[in-house]
């Protein structure tokens, strides 16, 4: 019996029954729009191939990014990288929500601005920077609603907490101001930093509701 075209592209022949279509695609249609277009499930078997045995490509850019990403953060403490991972996971969840979608130089100066509040809060003075841009002001926003979150959770320990938080949004900032220069990407040079988040975090992850122990974890 001849396979019927995908459903997808209509070119290829429909070799691989799709868990989230419910009809059976192509195998490069599964292969290129798995967890962008197509809402793979986590129990997918070849999504689970695919995690065990990544493509020689994929694997080159993982290690692309790591080289870039590392450097960076190497300086972090284990909290420090932990409020790192919190903060990317939440800009990334703002920045799918919005429309126009931010730029690295957004996410950068959103991080600034508020890693500068933290800091001068440090001092004794309660002074919110705000960055200049609106689509850097919303992002801005919402990482402040969630640190004050954090920090009523923290009680005595939120000291410490602000302390780590500015650090960790010191090193995202970094990384989001150099990711144009130094790992650009190639549909959009302005967005390079986001595109690596997004594929470090992966694209399904969204923001921990509740506390940083929950972060994603960035796939190496």
């Amino acid at each position: 019996m001849t396979k019927p075209d995908c459903v997808l592209c209509g070119s290829r022949k429909a070799k691989r029954a799709c868990p989230a279509l419910g009809r059976d695609i192509c195998p490069v249609c599964c292969a290129t729009k798995r967890r962008t277009e197509i809402a793979c499930p986590d129990d997918c078997a070849y999504l689970s191939i695919s995690r065990a045995h990544p493509a020689a490509a994929i694997q080159r850019q993982q290690a692309r990014d790591m080289g870039f990403l590392v450097p960076r953060i190497a300086h972090l403490g284990e909290a420090q990288y932990r409020l790192f991972l919190y903060s990317v996971a939440l800009l990334l969840q703002q920045a799918r929500a919005v429309v126009p979608s931010p730029l690295d130089a957004d996410v950068a100066d959103a991080a600034a601005s508020v890693a500068a509040t933290l800091e001068t809060a440090g001092k004794g003075i309660i002074y919110e920077h705000r960055p200049a841009s609106l689509p850097a002001q919303r992002l801005a926003s919402e990482l402040g609603t969630a640190i004050a979150e954090l920090a009523k959770k923290a009680g005595a320990e939120t000291a410490r907490l602000e302390r780590d938080l500015a650090v960790a949004l010191r090193a995202l900032e970094r990384a989001a101001r150099e990711a144009k220069h130094e790992a650009a990407d190639a549909a959009n040079a302005d967005a390079s930093w986001l595109a690596m988040a997004n594929r470090m975090m992966g694209a399904s992850q969204t923001a921990p509701a509740e506390k940083p122990a929950d972060e994603p974890r960035i796939i190496i």
